[in-house]
């Protein structure tokens, strides 16, 4: 009997998820082409981060993971790689994506034309809006998980959306303007537009007196802050983190957990 006992025990996991080990969430850490790894959106929940990136084509009314047309998979939509097993999780976790966090947030790169893929794509957001932080009709209402468009951006569309579940993703001249917090919640921008320090020594005080301002700007306005092209190494994670970025863009998925799990919060 003992040893039947601790076999069951043993088996235990894998016949019920929920009895692994949650990883605590790591808030600002972003998956930069999350498809790209074995597990699409799974391994980056393994290791606790908070946001992914989904690069999307409009391919006979479904929406294909892919950074290229090349890479495309008939299996491989966005609703079967992230919005089903992210429904799924908030089912299973009582509304949330983590139990112990409030946002998460999936970065939705339209890689087709903005203006034809968003009609579909909202249909396909609205069968799963209960997941997601939306405007309905001029009001907000919060969910577990924020849709926000990158890449081929069909603004005009979406200002004139009184019922959306996704936000866009700016750049920094849309800082400063009128479009509200809740239509630009992200202002994201290519880090050697900006910046000429790579991570060898100490950046540059005028570069880190202009990355400091960079993220003033942007939460003074209630907007979260991404860089892409950053070099993927300790040194830029450690600015990043320090002046208050809110978005760390990696391809590095463990390192970064690592990272982020043993340097105090700022």
């Amino acid at each position: 009997m003992t040893a039947r006992f601790f076999a069951l025990l043993t088996l235990a996991p894998c016949f019920s998820p929920s009895f692994a080990a949650e990883p605590s969430p790591l808030p600002r850490a972003h998956a930069h082409n999350d498809y790209r790894h074995e597990r699409p959106l799974l391994d980056a929940l393994a290791q606790g981060f908070c946001s992914v990136e989904a690069d999307i084509f409009l391919v006979a009314g479904k929406f294909l993971v892919g950074h290229g047309k090349s890479e495309l998979r008939p299996g491989h939509t966005l609703e079967a790689l992230y919005l089903k097993p992210l429904a799924d999780r908030v089912q299973a976790h009582k509304g949330k994506v983590y139990p112990e966090s409030e946002r998460f947030i999936i970065l939705i790169d339209i890689k087709s034309d903005g203006d034809e893929a968003y009609p579909i794509l909202d249909q396909l957001l609205t069968r799963y809006q209960h997941l997601f932080t939306a405007q309905l009709e001029g009001r907000a209402r919060p969910g577990p998980i924020m849709a926000i468009l990158s890449g081929n951006r069909p603004r005009a569309l979406l200002e004139a959306d009184e019922t959306r579940y996704c936000s866009l993703d700016g750049r920094p001249p849309d800082l400063g303007t009128k479009a509200p917090a809740n239509l630009i919640s992200l202002v994201s921008d290519n880090w050697t537009s900006h910046f000429k320090w790579s991570g060898s020594g100490e950046i540059p005080a005028p570069e880190l007196a202009k990355l400091n301002a960079f993220v003033a700007r942007t939460h003074k306005e209630n907007r979260l802050l991404r860089f892409w092209a950053v070099p993927d190494q300790e040194s830029c994670w450690s600015i990043l983190h320090k002046t208050g970025v809110d978005l760390i863009n990696t391809d590095k998925l463990r390192e970064l957990s690592t990272f982020l799990r043993r340097t105090p919060p700022n």
